[in-house]
């Protein structure tokens, strides 16, 4: 990426060399992914319904297949913002509804049931996934019985400020000898 970091940059800025570590966590890289999974997905079903709705078997469910894109994409977006543990959450929540559409088309009369239960399998491991990371993003706040920490009598001084008023003396007359002496170099009283 920083190859593309230095198309953009003016002239006179120091070039990228090379990019260094990822300071992202795995389970913020993996949020970031499913976020991204999700924008796709949920552009897929925005523009194809027919497509799933024919593999499933479950023609005529166009609308509810469209509404579910746009909530992946707004979930994919959220999950991409600074508030990612909240996108994955309502990914979670979003399974479910995928997973109670998904057994609404599981019937006796429907040919492709088999699609159906696949569907769910994938569903449900994305399910355990998003759980997951929203597991690990969750922002880590102190216990509500944490004792909070106040430093009343700290000064930024540990020996004290008369302490570092005599130190600050002691260096004032040892500079006054030498600018004494430089002032009689240059000729100045």
């Amino acid at each position: 990426m920083f190859h593309f970091s230095n198309i953009v940059r003016t002239k006179g800025d120091p070039k990228i060399v090379e990019g260094g570590p990822s300071l992202k966590q795995p389970a913020d890289q993996l949020a970031r992914a499913l976020g991204w999974f999700s924008i796709g997905l949920g552009v897929f079903e925005l523009f194809a319904p027919r497509r799933v709705t024919e593999t499933l078997g479950m023609e005529g469910h166009e609308t509810l297949v469209r509404a579910f894109g746009v909530r992946e994409i707004l979930t994919g977006i959220m999950s991409l913002s600074v508030e990612k543990n909240a996108g994955l959450w309502a990914r979670v929540g979003g399974d479910g509804l995928d997973a109670a559409a998904l057994l609404s088309g599981l019937t006796a009369d429907n040919p492709k049931k088999g699609n159906i239960a696949l569907a769910l399998l994938t569903v449900g491991g994305i399910a355990a996934l998003d759980y997951r990371t929203a597991q690990d993003t969750r922002p880590q706040r102190p216990p509500r019985d944490a004792r909070r920490k106040l430093y009343p009598r700290r000064s930024g001084f540990p020996k004290g400020i008369e302490s570092v008023r005599t130190a600050a003396r002691q260096i004032a007359a040892l500079a006054r000898p030498n600018e004494m002496k430089q002032g009689d170099a240059r000729g100045v009283p």
